[in-house]
């Protein structure tokens, strides 16, 4: 067993950009791991560590030379691995490649067996670890990918790295690595904070790699997020209930952009408290990586939080500064809003006109007529009469508005928001300005749905557009494109119309592929509307899976071409509870039920010659003329667990059908008859479930 020694690799550089740094991280650490078993080099835990200026690995117990390997294989007899001439065979050109060796390499020896077999030996001296950890390091470095970032050059070589390198510290154990990659060469010295730790500092060994740099005023990054956690957890606790609002990908860039982190409360004006809050919000964590305050009532303050890297000695300068640079950013928040209001959502929307939506589905004005349409509808639909129905196309036809206003063109995420606030600027009631802030909603998983019915409805119009648009144009989302974002918007809308039960999904799909036909766009409307249908039926299918029900429960209730979400869900949960306390009771209709769809003749009907039936037909006729009717009154009332026992009840009469029934008669008029009352047997399912899907493979 070779002796063991830290290993560290510290790539130095000038400030490289926050985004990418954590990716890089993640890349250097499997590198290396990789590089050392491809090297032959064993080693114990693998860590990495960051900051804007260094990425850098250490690597516990690594080997300091390979393992001398000796190593004899056996492999066939020489009478089979040779011919009578001496040349080498398939199977001793096949042995010899295995063991990476050649035929003529190979050893002839007699075993105690009496049989002459050829022998593989392979003798690998041990190698130094120096000269594997040189190479590797250099690979290394040139490994790391940066995706959007242009790497650059310096010095006379051509190697490159998303920031020029300053200093490479490669160690194992106290001894140097020798590694050169683009002019600068390895040494024993590490770099501190540009202020408080200015210059070299010599690592004597890896193990005391980080504390030589908290020496020299850097900290790791898990360290660094630590000291700011604590700084906004001392702010809320001495402002008694507020909040400091750290979304996580601001402030993993803020714990990219230190090395030293200190926490700052800086103040704004407060003339800027009566601006829109979500732009003040946005120009300070988009534009300056400030973190608001709000109060205990959940108010915005004029306080934010600074996250500082200089000298805590200047946190005064710094907070000044600070305060002096973040005026000029709210002041042109407050312009673009008071500039705005001075136009109103009506003047906006006629410039949609000149606003391209897709270039075959016209403009953005033409979407908010079809919007309005459909959002009307769907309020209607939903079962909230004329009032909300009005709402709802107001609030469609003011919508898309606000996305020329220079509020949004300069705070593009505030779409809608803005709108919601102009509308109220311009005398619209509190329900449709609430509507055009939300109708964005939800815009990720995990979103909030809209508030009011009125919201959804013009949220559902928004995505089914364009969900219906894109079919319409013959250019679904595919694995690797989805560019107007469908996927996401088909499962807002079924997570809407969720909640909207009364809704028809498939009369909403007419509705909006029937507002593009008015506008002249020309598509097989019936193929458009089933290819959407069964679009969502996939993504409830999805749905569904994700909610732990069985695969053929699922494609039983997806057999039945139903996509109204509320409807196929409750459907899916409603078989998979009968399944679960009936489950013999369903397997066997499952089975009789495919039995009955095979054998079924639907061209000739479901109308019945009764007079023509024995007692095991008049017993299943009777049974199905109950159990349809009461399975249509509680898919109606939305019962779909009474549905189900009312299916469970036909497992009887279908079993003693089958078991005294010859279906197939010689006799054509009763053959026709009995298949005729197999017709209607399985006519009472439809709308509920594909049974037969459920039924067991042979």
């Amino acid at each position: 067993m070779a002796d063991t020694k830290d290993f560290l690799l510290e790539i130095g550089c000038e400030e490289m950009p926050s985004a990418p740094l954590m990716k890089a991280q993640d890349q250097l650490g499997k590198i290396v791991e990789k590089g050392l078993t491809e090297a032959g080099l064993s080693h114990g835990e693998v860590r990495t560590l960051s900051t804007p200026r260094r990425l850098a690995v250490v690597v516990e117990g690594c080997a300091t030379a390979t393992e001398e390997i000796n190593e004899v294989v056996r492999g066939p007899k020489c009478a089979i691995a040779f011919d009578a001439d001496g040349n080498p065979t398939r199977a001793a050109e096949g042995f010899a490649r295995k063991n990476k060796t050649t035929p003529a390499e190979l050893v002839h020896r007699m075993e105690p067996d009496g049989n002459e077999y050829v022998f593989a030996e392979r003798n690998i001296a041990s190698v130094p670890a120096l000269e594997l950890l040189s190479a590797l390091c250099e690979k290394t470095i040139g490994a790391i990918q940066w995706p959007n970032y242009r790497s650059q050059r310096w010095g006379s070589e051509h190697q490159t790295f998303v920031r020029p390198i300053r200093w490479i510290c490669a160690l194992l154990g106290s001894d140097v690595v020798p590694v050169c990659y683009a002019d600068v060469a390895s040494g024993n010295t590490t770099r501190g904070h540009r202020v408080l730790g200015e210059g070299e500092h010599v690592v004597p060994e890896p193990a005391a790699y980080e504390k030589v740099l908290e020496d020299a005023f850097v900290l790791g990054e898990v360290r660094r997020a630590e000291v700011i956690r604590e700084g906004i957890a001392a702010i809320e606790q001495e402002r008694k209930g507020a909040r400091v609002d750290t979304p996580t990908g601001v402030f993993n860039e803020v714990v990219n952009l230190c090395e030293w982190p200190t926490v700052v409360v800086g103040t704004f004006d407060e003339e800027f408290l009566a601006v829109p809050q979500e732009i003040i919000v946005e120009a300070m964590l988009k534009h300056q990586r400030y973190f608001p305050i709000y109060d205990a009532a959940g108010r915005l303050t004029r306080e934010f939080v600074i996250v500082s890297n200089a000298n805590p000695a200047v946190s005064d300068t710094v907070r000044a500064g600070n305060e002096r640079v973040v005026r000029p950013r709210l002041d042109d928040a407050k312009f673009f809003y008071d500039e705005d209001l001075k136009v109103g959502l009506d003047a906006f929307r006629e410039r949609l006109a000149n606003v391209v939506f897709q270039k075959k589905l016209g403009t953005v004005l033409q979407k908010s007529e079809r919007m309005e349409i459909l959002a009307g509808k769907v309020a209607r639909d939903a079962g909230y009469g004329d009032v909300a129905a009005q709402d709802a196309a107001r609030a469609a036809h003011l919508a898309k508005a606000d996305l020329v206003s220079q509020a949004v063109v300069e705070f593009t995420s505030q779409q809608g928001v803005m709108g919601g606030y102009y509308a109220l600027a311009q005398g619209e009631n509190e329900v449709v300005a609430q509507a055009i802030s939300q109708h964005y909603c939800p815009r990720f998983a995990g979103d909030e749905l809209p508030s009011t019915v009125v919201g959804k409805a013009v949220a559902i119009a928004d995505k089914l557009d364009t969900i219906c648009g894109m079919f319409a144009i013959n250019e679904p989302p595919t694995g690797s494109a989805d560019p107007f974002a469908v996927r996401r918007s088909a499962i807002g809308v079924i997570n809407m119309l969720r909640t909207l039960s009364e809704t028809s999904l498939p009369e909403l799909i007419g509705t909006a592929l029937e507002a593009y036909r008015a506008q002249g766009l020309d598509f097989d409307l019936e193929q458009t509307a089933g290819n959407v249908a069964a679009y969502f039926i996939g993504r409830l299918s999805a749905i569904a899976r994700d909610e732990k029900a069985d695969p053929d429960t699922i494609k039983a209730v997806a057999d039945t071409g139903t996509c109204d979400p509320a409807a196929f869900l409750n459907r899916v949960a409603a078989l998979q509870r009968a399944r679960r306390t009936q489950r013999e009771v369903f397997d066997d209709l499952a089975t009789a039920y495919a039995r009955a769809s095979h054998l079924a003749d639907s061209s000739l009907g479901i109308d019945v010659d009764e007079s023509a039936l024995g007692e095991a037909e008049k017993a299943l006729l009777t049974a199905v003329d109950e159990g349809s009717a009461t399975v249509q009154e509680a898919i109606l009332a939305g019962e779909y667990d009474d549905a189900l026992s009312a299916l469970a009840r036909l497992r009887e009469p279908i079993d003693r059908f089958f078991e005294d029934v010859l279906v197939m008669d010689e006799d054509k008029a009763v053959r026709e008859n009995r298949l005729r009352l197999l017709n209607r047997f399985e006519n009472a399912f439809a709308g509920v479930a594909n049974i037969g899907a459920m039924a067991k493979k042979k």
